[in-house]
């Protein structure tokens, strides 16, 4: 069934600091919405490598500029979520531009996140929801621990509790769902789609079930 004419999907965005499994609950997450008959995609972002990797390099040294290259991505990618959101009733993304607020904003002075937070909403769509998978740096420190060798430069101890405690200011907001992320995937799923729950399938379709 065909999705009606002008008829928006909705955009639900995981967040979180590195090692909080965001990845992983996105991609659970995506298939329980599907077996409710939903239509849904699944996102990462940054959409463009390189300018993720110029942004996760500089921003420990500036993080201004990293904070505009993770924009420009979203930015860039912005029509073809606009046109995947017309497509599905759902898009999940693993982060949004509430990571470059909690990274690189958390960095900045007050008045700089201002003029951050305004830029991101003018470049990027805002998600109708957003679930916080909340974990103690020291936890999630020892998940990556398998891939020390190959941390990014925004994964260090320091930088990760100061942008903990950014995710808890962003989450106030009533749109956000806070989760303890030492749960289990299927528990955290369960609560996720609770949160998501007025998301409806539309009358009248019929949901397709993959062949294994």
């Amino acid at each position: 069934m065909k999705r009606e004419r002008g008829r928006r999907g909705k955009l639900i965005a995981l967040e979180g600091i590195d090692g909080a499994g965001k990845s992983t609950v996105a991609r659970a997450l995506v298939r329980a919405l599907r077996r409710r008959g939903l239509s849904v995609a699944l996102r990462h972002e940054p959409s463009d490598p390189k300018l993720g990797s110029l942004a996760q390099n500089v921003s420990p040294e500036d993080a201004w500029t990293g904070a505009v290259y993770f924009t420009v991505d979203r930015y860039l990618a912005r029509p073809a979520l606009e046109a995947a959101l017309s497509r599905h009733d759902v898009i999940v993304t693993d982060r949004s531009f509430y990571s470059t607020l909690a990274y690189q904003g958390s960095a900045l002075p007050a008045r700089e996140r201002v003029r951050l937070r305004e830029l991101e909403r003018s470049a990027s769509r805002e998600p109708d929801r957003v679930i916080l998978l909340d974990i103690e740096p020291s936890v999630a420190l020892r998940r990556l621990g398998g891939r020390a060798r190959h941390r990014g430069p925004l994964e260090e101890r320091r930088t990760l509790q100061r942008v903990a405690r950014a995710y808890r200011t962003l989450a106030r907001d009533p749109r956000w769902l806070v989760l303890d992320a030492r749960e289990p995937v299927a528990e955290l799923v369960r609560s996720a789609v609770d949160h998501v729950r007025p998301i409806r399938r539309p009358a009248g379709r019929t949901v397709r079930r993959r062949q294994k």
